[in-house]
């Protein structure tokens, strides 16, 4: 079997690890600090600023996709996809907050302070492909970030090591449990959409473009916790 017969799914997570290492190793950075309790607070920083867009993304994604699904076959179910999961990423922004805010981190700071430029431009182009070229691209930037959820195990380690309570690390754990079942979604999805080979790619583009912005951003972290 060629790498064209191959379910859509196969042939974007196979394109994704030969990118992913370059995010696991600035991610092994992280976990493997000494001052966790710094740390992990700084991470849940930084992912509060990403997953605050998440739903706005998808919401732009469904609308565009609903506007093109009488002349285009992949977007009537992509707009469907969308509208099932938006609820069930709704307000994990909020919950990252309060995770932070449990810790006593000053969460109106945080939701005020304005994002990196790094994370502005990891979401900005999706807001990009979505309005100027097709909304399928954001299905690779979903690919990556739900796409290798954390273990319960790594978890627990991170927690032991950085002396924080459980009420730090509700929403990571919540993440530990729904993401496998998500990535099980999208590629039950990816395999069902009539996708050429030419969307497969953009999808792999915006995947690796994520991958890449995302290793910057925490890259960012690591050099400002130092």
């Amino acid at each position: 079997m060629d790498g064209t017969t191959r379910p859509a799914s196969v042939q974007i997570r196979t394109k994704l690890e030969m990118f992913r290492t370059g995010l696991g190793q600035s991610f092994a950075e992280v976990w493997a600090r000494d001052d966790l309790n710094v740390a992990y607070p700084a991470f849940l920083g930084m992912v509060y600023q990403i997953i605050r867009a998440s739903v706005p993304l998808m919401e732009a994604a469904r609308l565009e996709a609903e506007r093109r699904s009488g002349a285009d076959a992949i977007c009537g179910p992509l707009a469907a996809y969308f509208a099932k999961h938006i609820p069930e990423e709704r307000h994990h922004d909020v919950w990252t907050l309060e995770d932070l805010g449990a810790i006593g981190q000053d969460t109106d700071a945080i939701a005020r302070a304005m994002p990196k430029a790094d994370v502005a431009q990891m979401v900005g182009a999706q807001y990009y492909w979505i309005h100027h070229h097709h909304p399928v691209a954001l299905l690779g930037y979903i690919s990556v970030l739900e796409g290798q959820p954390p273990s319960v195990a790594h978890i627990d380690r991170v927690q032991a090591r950085s002396g924080l309570p459980d009420a730090a690390f509700r929403t990571y754990r919540y993440h530990a449990g729904v993401d496998p079942h998500h990535k099980d979604d999208l590629d039950a999805l990816l395999d069902s959409l009539p996708l050429t080979q030419r969307e497969i790619g953009w999808i792999g583009v915006s995947a690796i473009q994520t991958l890449q912005s995302y290793k910057i951003c925490v890259d960012r972290l690591l050099d400002d916790l130092d």
